[in-house]
């Protein structure tokens, strides 16, 4: 794993390890690891001068980069950040027109290297994170619906977050890290929700 920490990682909040009990699984919906670095250096809040980051970013090779160490509590999934960490894997999910409703189909599918890189980190995280014993989508936690981009005042909409996709292998990936997933639905889904 290569330490890549973001320029403004030390102004993010600290938490203790044992706060961690959610692994969030994301896509970057952009073509490539470079792109996905210059989205994460960006500033978007300007009280603290911080962005929106995974903790850990896998590119299609399954190189696996640590952008924010999980004692920090990143900017990767709104009313979730301080008790999840973050893993972006590099796909191009709806890009470039994420919202528009004819690019909500998804066509990449996640490589080898990427999902064995991804179940390796996510059990060494269990080793590390002691109360890590749940994983979910970004999907199942930002169900927002916005009005779609291509939209011609009809009033159509599209979900926000739609990653990881459909694409997304999750009964391998639970099998392999005896994660428990969180849907949508699940109560569990309040207990880690971010304090108002």
């Amino acid at each position: 794993m290569k330490l890549r920490p973001l320029h403004y990682f030390d102004r993010l909040a600290h938490r203790p390890l044992e706060a961690v009990k959610l692994a969030v699984v994301h896509a970057t919906e952009l073509p490539s690891l470079s792109e996905a670095r210059v989205y994460g250096e960006r500033i978007h809040y300007q009280e603290n001068a911080t962005g929106n980051s995974g903790h850990f970013y896998i590119d299609r090779d399954g190189s696996v980069e640590c952008w924010v160490p999980p004692e920090r509590v990143a900017h990767h999934v709104r009313d979730f950040n301080r008790q999840s960490v973050g893993i972006e894997l590099v796909n191009r999910g709806r890009f470039p027109n994420w919202l528009d409703r004819a690019s909500q189909g998804w066509h990449e599918p996640y490589s080898e290297a990427q999902l064995g890189a991804l179940e390796d980190l996510l059990n060494q995280l269990r080793l590390t994170l002691p109360a890590l014993h749940y994983i979910t989508g970004h999907d199942q936690l930002d169900v927002t619906m916005v009005q779609a981009t291509d939209d011609t005042g009809q009033g159509h909409q599209v979900r926000r977050k739609v990653d990881p996709g459909p694409l997304f292998p999750w009964s391998r990936v639970l099998d392999t890290t005896q994660l428990h997933f969180i849907g949508e639905d699940d109560p569990l889904i309040a207990t880690l929700r971010d304090p108002a």
